[in-house]
């Protein structure tokens, strides 16, 4: 049986293929390839492009293999882009994830693990967040992501049909073999870090006036491995019968721009520049999460929590991939 891992060629979703693979997992990617890349997918994992929402290439994928659950990643999700071109976000993420939802019920597909976000709980109204916090998202693709949980809650009632949604904070870092390559790239990490290689000049940094100690946004950072080994949990754990529900994923520290910038200086030995430019629409001030759920329903808990070893892992990644991923090396995917 296999797992099925749409947008497996993205950042998370490759790092989750990695270790799904470690641990002898047989694995299919469905990826579009507009925001991931191929060269991320190992060349002997069947890589199958196309939209989460073709109902056609689900249906063939899944006679080609025997697909057991579903890791769902594919989805849009740079916050400044919902807010301007919010149709984008609810087709890609809301109206195809509906049709695959579809897709695999048709096939049999009883299980996912839900790739879910902070962003569903808007601005805090307590600190740490917890599961029980309300949901009101400030922009939308928080949105379509709240919408896709009350979707598959909804499924789960209905049918044969469990998930777990995992709401994670701010993903940064990287694996060996896997690292975050965007374009245009827009997480604070990485822009750091291209500022300290000079790809450019200064980090933009957006708002200093947040009700923060500096005044600017305080983020949960957690490790793309940990993250990963999270889902590889939670699919054990709706493998045992586990319930339908939602678990957020973070280190519970959170740590200002301001000071991973500085941490920044430090693991690259380099100044950085940086340059105040305006508050982006729909950008909450603090997102710091409570994970004692998930702590207690997968046993997870961070291997690499500390915001050091998450800038090194990322900078160390990019040392050794100055260009990125090298598209075209990888064999063409399945259509």
């Amino acid at each position: 049986m296999a797992i099925l891992v749409t947008g497996g060629a993205g950042y998370i979703g490759s790092v989750t293929v990695e270790l799904l693979l470690e641990r002898g997992e047989e694995v299919v990617v469905l990826d579009n390839l507009s925001r991931g890349h191929a060269d991320a997918v190992p060349s002997d994992v069947p890589l199958y492009r196309g939209n989460i929402g073709d109902r056609e290439l689900v249906a063939r994928l899944a006679s080609e293999h025997s697909i057991e659950a579903c890791v769902h990643f594919a989805a849009f999700a740079y916050v400044g882009e919902s807010v301007s071109e919010p149709d984008l976000y609810y087709e890609n993420n809301v109206a195809q994830g509906i049709a695959l939802l579809e897709s695999l019920r048709a096939v049999g597909v009883k299980l996912m693990v839900f790739s879910s976000t902070c962003a569903t709980y808007g601005e805090p109204v307590r600190i740490p967040i917890d599961e029980t916090h309300p949901q009101s998202p400030t922009n939308p693709y928080g949105w379509s992501k709240l919408f896709m949980e009350h979707i598959l809650a909804a499924y789960s009632a209905a049918y044969d049909f469990r998930f777990l949604a995992l709401r994670y904070f701010n993903a940064a870092g990287a694996t060996a073999g896997c690292g975050e390559d965007h374009s245009p790239e827009t997480h604070l990490i990485p822009l750091i870090l291209q500022a300290a290689r000079g790809e450019i000049p200064q980090l933009s940094v957006f708002g200093d006036k947040y009700a923060t100690p500096d005044g600017t946004c305080i983020r949960d950072y957690i490790h793309v491995a940990d993250l990963a080994t999270a889902h590889l949990l939670a699919l054990d754990y709706l493998r045992k019968g586990g319930e339908s529900t939602a678990v957020n994923l973070g280190n519970g520290n959170g740590h200002s721009v301001f000071e991973v910038v500085e941490a920044a200086r430090k693991v690259t030995q380099t100044a950085i520049k940086v340059k105040i430019e305006s508050p982006r629409p729909g950008d909450p001030s603090h997102l710091i999460a409570d994970a004692t759920k998930a702590h207690d329903l997968l046993n997870w808990r961070p291997r690499f929590p500390d915001l050091n070893s998450i800038i090194t892992s990322a900078w160390q990644w990019h040392a050794a991939h100055p260009q990125g991923y090298a598209e075209g090396v990888r064999a063409s995917a399945s259509e």
